[in-house]
């Protein structure tokens, strides 16, 4: 089937803007490789930045049983959970808007026979469900969903809670399904109705309906086989009547609005396709209409709603919801744990995979079961909805990762386009501290279990410590380590030393704590020699990396993996987060005749990976064969910087004082191999920058102009203690971090390059900035003197395809 591999471009948008262009058009070959890959039949993906349509696209098939049928841009989706989002929450927020709700308003305040289960359940507030905090299970038992929706809300109001209200946050149907009741008791009107008359007629969404089929285009055959047999001869009376399943509570049906053939199918069950007719089965045993699916829409309807909530509630003439609703929609509610979701909105839990790895934390968003999705970011006035059928035919369909690519990629355009405005949404977000356990406390709390009878080499510093203060060392030795058989019988240390306070070559020795041998890794030799790996059962690994390329702790582990698999000793990796965060990912790839000591491999400057997640991705690309086994981290995410987790900061390097520093070191480190001071011999590493030829009001003003996202210059003169410049007074500037989540550090680097170029195209003597930058072309475009944001988006290709590479070895 050919069609299966082309992407259908019927009432395409063209994009708009020179990279924005180039870059969406690589959502061409990510979803055509997944429907080659069988994970979808088809899709459709469509694109809104700053009020317009910048980009919309059919690929694939709507249906390949039992006929093939071409996707195309108008094809009507079951989209899922996304009813939660589009149809009820919103239509609970037009309520409270009404005055008929709040959102501390107990539930049995409009369902009196809800607290029929006892316990705790008359404390349920319409904010519990809206924010899945009731309580709840994700579903409740299939067995409940026989008779009439009346009989079946009656056996799940006896279900007992599974947590207290409020005490966690657990993703539930549940609740949904109770919030479409809360609409129609208070409103007087069934969901469907509510919906089409105060969000989808105003908001002219002409395909977004529940139930519909019309008259003429209903399917015929028998009910699935999960119905009851009282709501299988309603289905089937339904069906023979007028192709749409039975209405709630037998209230008149409305006319449909969309044929049959139109509508995307999902599986198979009995003897016809679900076409038109909910997919999942509770909804479909309450008849097609409740609160957490049923509803069916396009793309472009979808792109309405989502411009509605960029618009503040009012695109165009209509309101849906007024400013103050949408913000109470959207804003970030934090409940004492790192789960963090919107009214109806996800906004940064383990649900939110499809924002991608470059939309900021703080934007929103949503999925759907059947494979849509939806993901709006209002600091830059863009949203990106896909739509596809992923159970056709089989059930066994996957866009988990496929919808994250995609909105990496949108991400990605959009904010090239145009240069992202000031986050404000992402600003507001309440950033937990969470209780992160380092694999070193994971490790301990299971009993040593990985490395237990073992005589082990440890590969550390001083960051290798555990919560309590310990080091890694002293819980090797410690009685409960040794109780198990664990030996540690030699220490090997990375650039810097066993204490990090060296800054130039090291020998090796012995450790005056533990009196164990020390085998310098950052002097004579930079790899273990096969002696010193002799009558070992495994190496661990304990080193906390910042995230840069050109750090070196990266290339130690590299070359001990490597010494490692040619020893045939398994090596233990106890993990550590990167304290500048994993999701951002940025910089030019370095060349492979440029790889050094400062650029083990192939990766970007800036590469969002913890050393657990390297090893994998260097053992493998490299093929080393080495048995590489992680101690995961536990309670850490990605989006999460060093100051988030609760784990005691300890100088990685002796100028690598602070999470500042490190936050700028990828861009500012870059140019230390010029002759620039980058702050070295002073209070403040890579936090200031200078030479004694360079004008500091100059630079400060010219780069303050630029508008770089996340920093301000301000001049200063300094005289560094050591380094370069050691007691030269250097006119500079200072660097000050104004919105870290903002920042792109390497970005950053590049603008201060082509400043520093254009200032000073003789006093800069920048021959050697390529060794960091390890990277020919991007060097060679420098000295061409292009442009900053030329020179940025050259590399982006390489780093989407890097985020492809890197995203099997995720772990968090």
């Amino acid at each position: 089937m050919i069609s299966l591999f082309l992407a259908m471009a019927l009432g395409a948008k063209a994009p708009h803007g020179g990279f924005a262009a180039e870059r969406l058009a690589r959502i061409d070959g990510v979803v055509v490789e997944s429907i080659a890959r069988h994970e979808l039949p088809g899709a459709v993906v469509l694109v809104g930045h700053g009020g317009k349509i910048l980009f919309r696209k059919a690929y694939g098939n709507r249906a390949v049983e039992p006929f093939v049928e071409p996707m195309t841009v108008d094809t009507v989706f079951d989209v899922a959970s996304l009813t939660k989002t589009v149809a009820t929450a919103t239509s609970v927020m037009i309520l409270i808007e009404d005055g008929k709700l709040l959102l501390s308003d107990p539930v049995v305040r409009f369902i009196p026979e809800f607290a029929a289960g006892g316990g705790d359940r008359a404390k349920v507030t319409i904010e519990h469900l809206l924010t899945h905090r009731a309580g709840f299970p994700p579903d409740d038992p299939l067995d409940l969903y026989t008779g009439t929706p009346e009989e079946i809300f009656a056996r799940k109001y006896q279900q007992p809670l599974k947590s207290a209200p409020g005490s966690q946050f657990v993703y539930s149907d549940v609740g949904y399904e109770v919030l479409g009741e809360v609409v129609r008791r208070v409103s007087g009107e069934r969901l469907d109705r509510f919906a089409q008359d105060r969000i989808f007629r105003p908001l002219g969404m002409k395909d977004t309906t529940f139930l519909p089929l019309s008259p003429r285009g209903g399917v015929g055959g028998v009910s699935p086989p999960f119905t009851s047999a009282p709501a299988a001869a309603e289905g089937r009376a339904s069906r023979e009547a007028g192709g749409r399943q039975a209405g709630v509570r037998g209230e008149p049906k409305e006319p449909a609005r969309v044929s049959a053939n139109r509508i995307a199918p999902t599986e198979r069950r009995g003897d016809h396709w679900m076409r038109g007719e909910v997919h999942d089965p509770r909804a479909y045993a309450l008849g097609g209409v409740a609160g957490h699916a049923g509803l069916f829409s396009t793309a472009a309807d979808l792109a309405k709603f989502c411009q509605m909530i960029l618009d503040g509630g009012r695109p165009g003439g209509a309101r849906i919801l007024s400013p103050a609703g949408v913000e109470a929609m959207t804003r970030p509610r934090f409940y004492g744990d790192g789960d963090v979701r919107g009214l109806g909105w996800d906004i940064t839990t383990a649900y939110s995979k499809n924002r991608g790895d470059l939309f900021p934390v703080g934007s929103i968003g949503h999925t759907g079961f059947t494979g849509t999705s939806l993901w709006i970011d209002p600091a830059s006035e863009s949203f990106v909805v896909f739509l596809s059928s992923r159970v056709h035919p089989n059930g066994k369909g996957d866009v988990l990762r496929l919808r994250a690519v995609v909105a990496t990629i949108v991400a990605a355009a959009v904010m090239e386009d145009s240069r992202p405005r000031a986050r404000a949404l992402s600003a507001r977000v309440p950033r937990p501290s969470r209780e992160v356990a380092a694999g070193i406390d994971v490790l301990a709390s299971e009993g040593f279990r990985t490395i237990a009878g073992k005589r082990v080499g440890l590969v550390t510093n001083v960051t290798g410590r555990a919560r309590d203060g310990r080091s890694t060392i002293d819980v090797l030795t410690s009685p409960e380590a040794k109780k198990t058989g664990v030996t540690v019988v030699r220490l090997f240390s990375p650039e810097h030393g066993l204490r990090t306070d060296a800054d130039e070559a090291v020998a090796s020795g012995t450790d005056p704590v533990s009196g164990l041998p020390v085998v310098s890794l950052y002097g004579e030799r930079r790899r273990p020699a096969p002696e010193e790996l002799a009558g070992l059962d495994a190496l661990v690994l304990d080193i906390q990396d910042v995230g840069t390329r050109f750090y070196t702790y990266i290339t130690t582990e590299g070359y001990v993996l490597e010494e490692a698999a040619r020893a045939k000793i398994p090596i233990v990796v106890l993990d550590r987060p990167d304290p500048i965060g994993g999701t951002v990912v940025e910089g030019p790839l370095a060349d492979t005749d440029k790889l050094s000591f400062t650029a083990y491999h192939p990766i970007p400057v800036r590469f969002g990976l913890t050393p657990g997640e390297m090893a994998l991705l260097v053992n493998a690309e490299k093929k080393l064969g080495a048995d590489v086994r992680v101690v995961k981290m536990r309670g850490w995410s990605r989006d999460l910087w060093y100051d988030e987790i609760g784990l005691e900061w300890i100088n990685p390097s002796p100028n690598m004082r602070s999470l500042a520093a490190a936050a700028l070191y990828p861009g500012v480190g870059l140019l230390e191999t010029t002759n620039l001071s980058v702050g070295r011999g002073t209070d403040a590493p890579f936090e200031l920058l200078g030479a004694p030829w360079l004008d500091g009001g100059r630079l400060a003003q010219i780069l303050n102009a630029r508008a770089i996202p996340g920093v301000r210059f301000s001049p200063v003169h300094f005289t560094p203690s050591a380094s370069l410049f050691a007691g030269q007074r250097c006119g500079g500037v200072r660097i000050d971090i104004v919105e870290r989540e903002a920042l792109r550090a390497v970005s950053l680097g590049i603008e201060i390059a082509v400043a520093l170029r254009d200032l000073y195209p003789v006093e800069w003597d920048r021959k050697a900035f390529v060794k960091l930058l390890a990277n020919g072309d991007a060097f060679r475009r420098l000295e061409k003197g292009e442009t900053a944001p030329s020179i940025i988006a050259f590399w982006q290709r390489d780093v989407d395809e890097f985020l492809r590479r890197r995203a099997k070895y995720l772990l968090y």
